[in-house]
């Protein structure tokens, strides 16, 4: 059985059942494994999506969830109700592009046509499964930067034994992102538009995780990517797409991306279960604290710009952390240190050893709009292809890595076109289709409460409505 401990130390050993409720661990920390295990990749040759995911998960809950409950968990979430196509995240071919060897694979066919769904469709189910054993309730609290909050609230608006509390940031997301948030009719799913950026959003629920007494009492719980279960669902996908192109004979490579480093740390976690992989490369478009990182090893923050890939206008990429942690061989007195300079500075520096280390691990690009305007229209010519703009923006670092490689080249998309009609109209003079299961998003009546960036009033509201209470 595999046991967690926090980045920042401070805890024992944890199970993956706590490690699922609590999300953040005490003090700020991120709960990581004690050890990777290693995928046999011959034995996902074949296989189906559910399949894969049995095999390469199972050993991160095994002890909490019994392989038979975990099975049936996993062919209900991958099922043809929620996954519109039978491979769930399926392989696109773009030839015309570079050397002709860029694959993008598809994250978008979930509920909410985004790849959030493919871990958030697993986490309500897995919340539910354990909160019904144990007979208790949770309130559940997340920030979204346009994806992750619809995802959450269409995993776990059945959940009987969850209220979910969505913080997304006023005017900083699509019209089609905030309505399939907003329009959710369901008793325990409420939606906060915050007057800032998605880095407030994200600092007030971690805030709320560190006011001990609000998370005691409230029982709060994360469905944001600082939830371990996220990544662990992430990680499948690279999995299943490096073994359909060839692996473990070929070595792939992923570009993703990124804001919050969520999907690249599975994928760097991939790599750790003996996935073969070329190289990483993180894209990042103007708010590219990452990409800057990479470029001069100092984290620090800057003005959070507003741009046609809104999921990505981050300048806190929570997930780093957990890879910080390796990079700074486990130690978690340094990791704290550095953390609080963050937090107390808004920057901190990575010793020149540490990151030729780093720079082995990762690549990364970079994308202002004009360019992504342009990687849009060139897919679209190439190969009659209509890419989202976040995908756009990771064409940029794919054209890069496939001149420099021979084998495939796997680019993430990771939301439907249809989501971000605006920029594709602007790019591509065409308004892209949404799927026949949200026709009519655009006429819902919508429901979300405003509130300023204010930690007292947004605990005040979730304290209101929660139906948990102090003892439960």
């Amino acid at each position: 059985m595999i046991g967690y401990i926090s980045t920042r130390g401070g805890v024992a050993s944890q199970t993956f059942e706590h490690v699922l409720l609590a999300g953040l661990a005490p003090g700020g920390g991120l709960f990581v494994p004690e050890r990777w295990p290693t995928i046999d990749l011959k034995a996902l040759k074949g296989k189906s999506y559910v399949d894969s995911a049995e095999i390469v998960t199972f050993p991160f809950v095994e002890g909490a969830i019994s392989r038979a409950e975990y099975r049936k968990i996993l062919e209900e979430t991958y099922s043809p109700e929620n996954f519109r196509h039978p491979d769930v995240t399926p392989l696109h071919p773009i030839p015309g592009q570079a050397k002709g060897n860029i694959t993008v694979m598809e994250l978008f066919h979930g509920p909410t046509i985004a790849f959030k769904d493919i871990a958030l469709q697993l986490l309500g189910r897995l919340f539910e499964h354990v909160l019904t054993r144990r007979g208790e309730r949770i309130t559940i609290v997340g920030a979204t930067s346009g994806d992750t909050g619809s995802a959450a609230i269409e995993g776990c608006k059945a959940c009987d034994h969850a209220d979910i509390f969505i913080l997304h940031p006023k005017g900083r997301v699509s019209d089609v992102q905030r309505r399939q948030m907003t329009t959710v009719d369901a008793p325990n799913v409420f939606n906060i538009a915050i007057d800032g950026t998605f880095d407030d959003c994200q600092n007030l629920v971690k805030s709320m995780f560190n006011d001990q007494s609000f998370r005691d009492g409230l029982n709060l719980s994360a469905v944001n990517s600082i939830n371990w279960a996220r990544i662990m669902a992430q990680i499948v996908y690279y999995f299943v797409a490096a073994v359909r192109l060839g692996a473990p004979e070929k070595e792939v490579s992923f570009v993703v991306p990124s804001g919050n480093f969520g999907n690249m740390y599975a994928a760097y976690a991939a790599q750790q279960m003996g996935l073969p992989v070329k190289h990483l490369c993180v894209s990042t478009n103007r708010n590219d604290i990452l990409d800057r990182f990479l470029a001069t090893g100092e984290m620090k923050i800057e003005q959070a710009y507003a741009t046609l890939s809104p999921s990505m206008d981050i300048q806190i990429s929570s997930n780093f952390e957990r890879y910080l942690f390796d990079l700074l061989d486990r130690d978690t007195l340094k990791l704290a240190e550095l953390m609080k300079t963050f937090r107390d500075e808004g920057n901190f520096k990575v010793e020149d050893e540490q990151m030729i280390e780093a720079r082995q691990q990762f690549r990364s690009s970079r994308a202002m709009d004009s360019e992504t305007e342009d990687m849009m229209q060139k897919c679209m010519v190439s190969d009659e292809y209509v890419l989202d703009p976040h995908t756009a923006v990771g064409l940029i670092g794919a054209r890069m890595i496939s001149e420099e490689t021979s084998g495939p080249v796997v680019l993430l998309a990771t939301a439907h076109p249809a989501k971000f009609p605006d920029a594709v109209r602007k790019a591509l003079a065409v308004t892209p289709t949404l799927p026949e299961h949200l026709a009519g998003l655009m006429e819902r009546e919508e429901k979300a409460e405003n509130l300023p960036n204010n930690l007292q009033q947004v605990e005040d509201f979730i304290r209101a409505r929660s139906r948990v209470t102090s003892g439960n």
